[in-house]
């Protein structure tokens, strides 16, 4: 009696060890009764009557899908080694989790050959250069299809990159030339540019330079006519009438030469001229004295 005792507890405890589940944050729970819908499983603590309740676990985090490299031929008929991921996550509300174990047999595995279609489908219409040159388009286009193909799968594409666009090796090696041979246009381009500019501040340096010189030119001839014209002044205003008194002295020094007799006016420079050279002082004679003239040999 007492070993059957102990043998129904441990059939009882072992029956609800087996029943017992336990459900993750990351993951939500259906559980099916016979082959039948049951009831949606939260996070937490949970448990099923072993061998008649069954309960499937879906993963409700962000998960990441490799659509696998393949090689796609282009709209110029060149073979292009294509290779994309997909971000989706299973949305978390009990409609969404049914509909993704439900309305699809395995969506990780649906998602990747969806993808592959739809990027032969979209590659197909493209030249190698437009593909390459247009990545941003194309995820963009392989996001929308999967989105809408995906609806009623209860899950959502977060979102879509292309891994790589590779062309084959040797049209790979021709496209780099072809881009070295444009960046080192760029480059003559702005060389000659540069040297463009600097050719051109050199001639404004020397155009300043000239325009400098040239006016310094203007200004010191300007300087030398002004000071012409002053001198001019000067000998108009000091020495026109020392002239005339030079030209008498000389007729006077002719007359003496000549024993000539001289009147010279009592008033006439003269008189202190010839005081001057013979080394007298000028003498101031009163006109009364010496009336209107005076007579000299």
């Amino acid at each position: 009696m007492y070993i059957q005792i102990l043998t129904a507890l441990f059939l009882i405890t072992t029956f609800f060890l087996s029943g017992i589940r336990i459900v993750r944050p990351t993951h939500r729970g259906l559980i099916e009764r016979l082959g039948k819908y049951s009831k949606f499983a939260q996070p937490g603590f949970h448990w099923i009557i072993p061998y008649i309740d069954k309960m499937y676990l879906v993963n409700v985090t962000e998960q990441m899908v490799d659509a696998q490299p393949q090689e796609i031929i282009t709209n110029d008929n060149l073979n292009a080694r294509v290779d994309a991921q997909v971000y989706f996550r299973v949305l978390e509300t009990e409609e969404n989790v049914k509909s993704s174990l439900y309305n699809v047999d395995n969506y990780t595995l649906q998602i990747v050959n969806l993808a592959r279609t739809t990027l032969r489908n979209i590659i197909g219409t493209l030249t190698l250069r437009s593909a390459n040159s247009e990545r941003g388009k194309m995820n963009s286009e392989l996001h929308e299809t999967l989105k809408a193909e995906t609806q009623s799968w209860g899950i959502v594409i977060v979102r879509t990159e292309l891994k790589e666009i590779d062309p084959p090796k040797d049209v790979q090696e021709t496209m780099n030339k072809v881009v070295k041979a444009e960046n080192e246009k760029i480059a003559a381009i702005d060389y000659a540019t540069a040297a463009e500019t600097v050719a051109d501040g050199v001639k404004r340096a020397k155009i300043k330079e000239a325009e400098g010189y040239k006016r310094a030119k203007v200004l010191h001839a300007e300087g030398e006519a002004e000071a012409i014209q002053l001198v001019n002044i000067a000998a108009d205003e000091f020495f026109t009438g020392n002239a005339q008194l030079l030209r008498k002295l000389e007729a006077m020094e002719n007359a003496l030469q000549s024993n000539a007799k001289i009147v010279i006016p009592s008033g006439s420079e003269l008189i202190n001229v010839i005081g001057e050279m013979a080394g007298v002082l000028p003498v101031n004679v009163k006109k009364e004295r010496l009336g209107p003239a005076v007579a000299t040999d």
